[in-house]
């Protein structure tokens, strides 16, 4: 599962050929969720501000996730996604 990124104790990963809809998963503190490209929560909970975070993130992000998911789809290394500042 290669990681996209990580930033403020958060680790956002993608698994190789996921099942739809595009999503990433999200690790924090023992917290999984698994977040849409567009930063909705799909599943799983993460702390408010932790969610908050992810979805500004995600909306940053959104063609580099959309790259990724691609990539991941077809069994390619993703490239790595500048955390948030």
């Amino acid at each position: 599962m290669p990681t996209l990124s990580i930033f403020f104790g958060i680790a956002i990963r993608m698994f190789w050929r996921d099942h739809p809809p595009p999503h990433f998963h999200v690790n924090y503190q023992g917290e999984e969720a698994q977040i849409t490209l567009d930063g909705t929560l799909l599943n799983g909970s993460l702390p408010p501000r932790i969610e908050a975070m992810v979805h500004e993130w995600a909306l940053e992000n959104q063609g580099a996730l959309l790259k990724a998911w691609e990539a991941c789809s077809n069994g390619r290394t993703p490239t790595r996604i500048r955390p948030l500042r």
